[in-house]
């Protein structure tokens, strides 16, 4: 897909900015509906990343042991909802929210990236779960689907969303699949391979994950998105919005 037409599909607030896994810090962390309100708060897109419970719901977090967020361990696929509502709580107190509290909250007031964290080839139930949940968007240009796994994405086909396939250096094989969805998302060390930079001249590309100012310097040239973290709001805003 050409870059006029995947803008057209996506909410134009996406362009200014990505928070990734919302806008946490400190005091907020990371995947918590606190971080996720900071980012409302500040008007930009966010990112948030969603895993498959055992009982078939989806939580909201990057890995699947909850313990680098909570302090305690626990494999979210081996979980029920309730059990990880019961048993663990953010460091910053909240709980570890469901996709449908993240939804209810945002209230697509600012548009989301959902990445799809599949694991021991569930990918399948976990983008068939992720399509139940995410019919309730009234807007399809709120959301952009992005996995690792190609074949999550596949399920996501004339669902109405735009998809991006993420590609990092440590899998740079998946480049190969890169035809078979609307954009890629790719590591920003890589922005500067030729292959890359022949793609990005038609096709919209998106980098991740951006933490330093002069990291996103020398990324700006060579991308049309970028997912950020511990970097001003305003000033990503202020660069990104040079751009279009």
């Amino acid at each position: 897909m050409n870059k006029k037409t995947f803008i057209s599909h996506i909410n134009p607030l996406i362009l200014k900015g990505v928070a990734h896994r919302g806008l946490h810090n400190e005091e907020f962390t990371e995947n918590g509906l606190k971080a996720f309100k900071n980012a409302i708060e500040h008007n930009v897109a966010l990112e948030l990343d969603v895993h498959l419970t055992k009982d078939n719901q989806l939580i909201v977090c990057h890995d699947s042991d909850l313990k680098r967020t909570t302090g305690k361990v626990g494999i979210i696929e081996e979980l029920t909802v309730e059990q990880i509502k019961n048993h663990y709580k953010l460091f910053d107190g909240g709980s570890v929210p469901t996709l449908q509290e993240v939804l209810d909250l945002v209230n697509e007031q600012v548009p989301i990236l959902v990445e799809l964290k599949s694991w021991k080839k569930n990918n399948r139930p976990l983008a068939k779960r992720a399509v139940e949940e995410l019919k309730r968007i009234k807007d399809k240009k709120n959301i952009v689907i992005i996995a690792f796994d190609p074949r999550a994405l596949l399920y996501f086909g004339k669902k109405g969303f735009m998809r991006s396939l993420l590609i990092a250096k440590s899998d740079y094989y998946t480049w190969h699949f890169r035809f078979f969805f609307e954009s890629i998302d790719i590591e920003h060390v890589l922005l500067t391979d030729k292959k890359v930079m022949r793609y990005q001249r038609k096709h919209m590309v998106n980098t991740w994950t951006i933490e330093t100012k002069e990291d996103f310097e020398k990324a700006l040239p060579h991308i049309d998105l970028v997912t950020f973290q511990h970097l001003d709001v305003d000033f990503i805003k202020e660069n990104m919005s040079k751009k279009y």
